[in-house]
């Protein structure tokens, strides 16, 4: 069965949805348990996470604290480690549980996977954003925290769970995985296109592709943190 751990920090615009998105899982039985850690909110998000029936951890805020302390509190054989503002694709509960019994079969539960990338806006710039992502997956194997980390427990505790990092946590825990034990799934999370609507989708861009170089230079995690929320 799956735990799903998110994290959140006010994300009362967009919890509602990204849930909604995950009962098809719970009522097919795949989902033990959702976990929502919360950093802090002030609005709606712990209200919305109580009406759902999920569990809520609270904690000081931190997305690779805020995750590693959801695995803590997450019950089932599989995590699956969502943002709060994404939109599982419609059946995505059937590839998952098809790739979670197939490494049962193989033997091999030292898995993890990812979904493909969109962005939940019309236009070209959105799919150019798209595409280097798909490209980013392919060539490095390198998918980011938007769309989604399904691992099993074993895994993740063999690797060490998430570092607890300000930023950057979604690409040192992959860095761990390994390009061998990773899948990218062909069902879509689709996520929110806030950032690069207010920030430009060239700026937004470049900022990401910035924190990831500084990041692999060993750049301090709160400077990184400084620069994507610039």
């Amino acid at each position: 069965m799956l735990s799903v751990v998110i994290p959140t920090l006010n994300a009362g615009r967009s919890l509602a949805t990204c849930l909604s998105a995950l009962v098809p899982g719970s009522v097919s039985g795949l989902i033990k348990d959702v976990v929502i850690v919360d950093g802090g909110s002030t609005d709606e998000t712990t209200a919305i996470a109580d009406a759902s029936g999920a569990e809520i951890v609270h904690t000081r805020k931190g997305r690779g604290h805020q995750l590693a302390q959801g695995a803590m509190a997450a019950r089932a054989d599989w995590l699956l480690f969502l943002h709060a503002d994404t939109v599982l694709e419609t059946g995505w509960e059937r590839e998952v549980r098809d790739f979670m019994d197939q490494a049962a079969e193989a033997g091999d539960i030292k898995q993890a996977a990812s979904f493909r990338f969109k962005l939940n806006t019309r236009g070209t710039k959105a799919r150019v954003v798209e595409r280097f992502v798909a490209m980013r997956c392919a060539v490095f194997a390198l998918p980011y925290g938007d769309q989604g980390l399904l691992i099993s427990r074993r895994l993740y505790d063999e690797i060490g769970g998430y570092a607890e990092l300000p930023l950057m946590e979604d690409v040192d825990i992959v860095g761990r995985v390994g390009r061998r034990r990773l899948t990218v799934l062909r069902h879509v999370a689709l996520t929110s296109a806030e950032r690069y609507a207010r920030d430009g989708f060239a700026v937004r861009s470049l900022r990401n592709f910035a924190c990831l170089a500084l990041y692999y230079l060993r750049v301090p995690p709160r400077v990184l943190l400084r620069i994507y929320n610039a």
